[in-house]
């Protein structure tokens, strides 16, 4: 991870010199008086993974956080001998740290509620109830990768794990504006498709051998659920945000929405309650994976540091 930071004047001594100890820290620029806004010194820094989160812990009890600026972006190669050096230096696989910070900054945005949020939601519960009523499983397929709702997910359990209730907050609330705003607008477009004769409640209530799974959820339903928020989680902690797509499509949230849509405009009751069932189960399954995932990784990586310490410790005496 590349670190930028603009120290207070006061503590730039300090900083670089406990940057330059650390054999996890790598390619240090200092720039002194180089800082605006804030006032201050500017030092850049390439810092292993593994350490990135202990070294920003540091850096906000040296009121950085408060008084100057820190700001990160993942370095994609580093092909020199001294990042190879620094990187033998920290204990671990860069995957499996997870850098806190990042993490709940992420949260933060997702949970901010933009108005491509809703706009993106919006369209991929439209086409998920095209597909439903084309019987499509390759229209399922693309209103589960246009839907941005798992983004949301994550930041719910986060801010479940991490016990923050605003958070936690924004991002449930969030969660059902999104719904709520995407199925009505698609239970609109329903209703005047339906004035123009293009649809009827037989095209939701006739047997659909590709989408019917969307509105009759069972046990299967809950564990891919979980199994998706694991591996959605994990990607956006351990910085594979292409494992997302896979994510994606495999979660019955915004076609169960489509359908849950369509069974209200065209009035299929017995249809409202298994995809309204769907919708709650695919969410509850995904949130309460992704609290376990951020219990785990936090468990297991201290732990693991734990023992490397203790076997470090053994060595040096």
């Amino acid at each position: 991870m590349h670190l930028r930071l603009i120290v207070p004047s006061d503590r730039n001594e300090r900083v670089l010199d406990t940057l330059v100890a650390d054999p996890r820290v790598t390619s240090i620029v200092s720039l002194p008086g180089a800082a605006h806004r804030p006032a201050g010194d500017v030092i850049e820094c390439d810092v292993t993974r593994e350490a990135t989160s202990e070294i920003l812990t540091w850096l906000k009890a040296e009121g950085l956080y408060d008084d100057g600026t820190v700001a990160m972006t993942g370095v994609d190669a580093a092909p020199s001998r001294n990042a190879q050096e620094a990187e033998k230096a920290a204990p671990g696989a860069p995957d499996d740290a997870v850098i806190w910070d990042a993490v709940v900054d992420q949260a933060y945005n997702e949970a901010g509620g933009s108005w491509v949020y809703y706009v993106f939601l919006a369209l991929a519960t439209m086409i998920a109830s095209v597909a439903v009523v084309t019987d499509s499983a390759i229209l399922v397929v693309g209103a589960m990768v246009v839907g941005p709702e798992f983004g949301v997910v994550a930041a719910l359990a986060v801010g479940l794990f991490l016990r923050k209730g605003g958070l936690t907050r924004r991002s449930f609330s969030l969660l059902v504006k999104g719904f709520v705003l995407a199925i009505a607008v698609t239970a609109l477009a329903a209703l005047l498709a339906r004035a123009v004769g293009w649809v009827d409640v037989n095209d939701v209530t006739a047997a659909r051998p590709l989408t019917g799974f969307i509105w009759r959820p069972d046990k299967w339903s809950a564990v891919v659920a979980v199994l998706a928020g694991c591996a959605g989680v994990l990607s956006q902690t351990a910085g594979r945000g292409n494992a997302l797509v896979g994510v994606f499509i495999s979660v019955t949230t915004v076609p169960a929405a489509g359908d849950l849509a369509l069974s209200l405009a065209l009035w299929a009751p017995h249809h409202i309650g298994g995809s309204a069932a769907q919708l709650g189960i695919n969410l509850a399954g995904m949130t309460a994976a992704g609290v376990v995932t951020l219990m785990l990784q936090r468990l297991i990586w201290r732990s693991y540091l734990r023992v490397k310490r203790r076997a470090g410790a053994r060595v040096e005496a």
